[in-house]
C-alpha cells in the first residue's frame, strides 16, 4: 500500500484506518496476504515514485494498491505530472510481477470544471493504458454522501474514524477479484 494521509491514519487512532481494516478482512476471509502500508501523510506522486522502486525490492509484494494524486491537486501541481508520476508507478508496479490496484480521487468543483473533470478521469484512463484495477473514487459514500459533514475530521479533508469502513468496502470488491 502507497498512499497519503488518507491510507496513513491521519488524525485517527493507530489501527482503525481503511488499510488496518482491510487487513483484519484479509485474515477474516482467509486470503494468503499480509497488508504493509506504506503511506505517508502529505506524500504526492512524485514522493510515491521515488520510494516505490526499493519497497518493491524490499517488499516483493504480489499486489500494490496506489492510493495518490489527492495532494498533487491541492497543491495546483500540472496533472501531466501527477498522470507521468502514476503511469510510472503502474508500470513499475508490473514489471516486477505484482498486480497494481489504483485508488482514484475526486476535487471539489472549486478547483473548476476542466481540472476536476480532468483529475477524475486521469484514474480510469491510466488504469486502463496499464492493466490495473480501478477503484473509481476512493472516498465514495463518504465525500458524496448526503451527510458527509458527519463522516470527515473538522479539516473536511481526512475522514474520519466512523468513515474508513465505507472506504474499505469501496476496496475490498475490487481487491478480492484481484487475488483471485
Amino acid at each position: 500500500m502507497v498512499g497519503d494521509s488518507l491510507s496513513a491514519e491521519y488524525g485517527i487512532a493507530r489501527g482503525s484506518g481503511w488499510v488496518a481494516l482491510l487487513a483484519a478482512r484479509l485474515q477474516r476471509e482467509n486470503a494468503d496476504a499480509s497488508v504493509v502500508n506504506a503511506s505517508v501523510s502529505g506524500d504526492t506522486t512524485a514522493g510515491g515514485r521515488t520510494r516505490l522502486p526499493s519497497l518493491l525490492q524490499e517488499v516483493k509484494p504480489t499486489h500494490v494498491i496506489i492510493e495518490l494524486g489527492g495532494n498533487d491537486a491541492l497543491r495546483g501541481l500540472p496533472l501531466a505530472m501527477t498522470r507521468d508520476n502514476l503511469r510510472i508507478m503502474l508500470r513499475e508496479v508490473r514489471r516486477s510481477g505484482a498486480k497494481a490496484l489504483l485508488a482514484g480521487m475526486r476535487m471539489p468543483p472549486n478547483y473548476g470544471r476542466s481540472y476536476t473533470q480532468e483529475f477524475a478521469t486521469m484514474f480510469a484512463t491510466l488504469a486502463k493504458d496499464e492493466g490495473a484495477a480501478l477503484v473509481p473514487f476512493l472516498l465514495a459514500g463518504v465525500a458524496d454522501s448526503p451527510d458527509s459533514t458527519s463522516l470527515f475530521q473538522d479539516d473536511r479533508i481526512h475522514p474520519n474514524a466512523r468513515a474508513q469502513a465505507i472506504i474499505v468496502d469501496n476496496v475490498w470488491p475490487v481487491l478480492r477479484t484481484q487475488l483471485r
